[in-house]
């Protein structure tokens, strides 16, 4: 599989001329040799992060996403080098009146085009600079999801920051894990002047794909909105931890990396952390102090 991860640079509640740059992207990266196979956009790619209550004037049916992605692959790819792409993206999502950080799996053809699967937000962060529960609702449920490539998952952001969710993806079966994120820069780290949150995200990367044996596509949104800084680092991580492609903090950037997902199996093989947790799951289940409010309540 080949694979692009796109660090965007959006301007902010601009969705047009947002639009009009991914549309640039399609064509740049369809014009190459080899087809990609799949493309990676951030969290809000389209609109920003920072929007607040603008949110509600600026978020996407996920059908109306569909359609215009699709169509503006068809347009801006070259008619002998129109071939099927996968592109997931970070949006945020217009379900009938409620709203969500969303990312969605979009499968495109020459004649037709398929949502594969939409993961909303589970962890809206409320601390620091972040207020996302005032403005969104947050996703209810976990899950992986078939593609023509294997399986996979999405995780926004804070959401790979609980350890649990990761653990869950790969329980259910997912051999890569798209990360779409929006992480302001935070803390300076050591002599070299590397920020803290990135040296976070980098280790959490890393840890994660060795402990579960998958692959890592973290896309990281570019720019400056209100005085923050989005740090970027987009990066490719395959199941034993190694860095396949990176890219720096700052600017748009497009990285690439060739994706064989046979290196699951063999990580999975030499290190079998998964399937070993799948052996102690059960017990770790019925452990009732996992739940102490409910644990109370069944108690005599």
């Amino acid at each position: 599989m080949k694979l692009a991860i796109v660090q965007f640079k959006p301007r902010k509640g601009e969705v047009e001329t947002n639009l009009a740059a991914l549309g640039d992207v399609f064509a740049q990266l369809a014009a190459e040799e080899k087809p990609y196979d799949l493309i990676v956009f951030p969290e809000a790619a389209l609109t920003g992060y920072f929007l607040e209550g603008a949110v509600y004037e600026l978020a996407f049916s996920t059908n109306t996403l569909a359609e215009r992605l699709a169509r503006l692959w068809r347009e801006r790819a070259p008619v002998k080098r129109l071939k099927p792409v996968d592109v997931a993206i970070g949006f945020y999502e217009n379900d009938g009146g409620t709203y969500h950080n969303s990312a969605m799996y979009l499968h495109v053809t020459p004649e037709r085009h398929e949502v594969i699967h939409v993961h909303r937000k589970m962890f809206l962060p409320t601390y620091g600079v972040f207020d996302e529960e005032r403005f969104l609702s947050r996703g209810r449920r976990l899950q992986a999801f078939d593609t023509r490539f294997g399986r996979m998952a999405l995780l926004i952001c804070e959401d790979m920051w609980h350890a649990l969710m990761p653990t869950i993806a790969a329980i259910k079966g997912a051999r890569a894990l798209i990360v779409p994120s929006a992480s302001p820069g935070r803390g300076i780290e050591g002599r070299d002047g590397e920020l803290e949150s990135i040296r976070y995200w980098h280790e959490l990367l890393h840890a994660t794909a060795v402990e579960h044996g998958v692959f890592i596509f973290y896309a990281g949104l570019a720019g400056f909105e209100g005085g923050k800084g989005m740090t970027g680092s987009s990066r490719a991580v395959d199941p034993r931890g190694a860095t396949l492609a990176e890219a720096p903090a700052l600017g748009a950037f497009i990285i690439r990396a060739e994706i064989d997902f046979g290196e699951v199996d063999l990580a999975r093989a030499s290190l079998p952390l998964l399937g070993d947790l799948g052996a102690v799951l059960p017990d770790l289940l019925l452990d009732d102090e996992l739940l102490p409010s409910l644990a109370h309540e069944r108690r005599p």
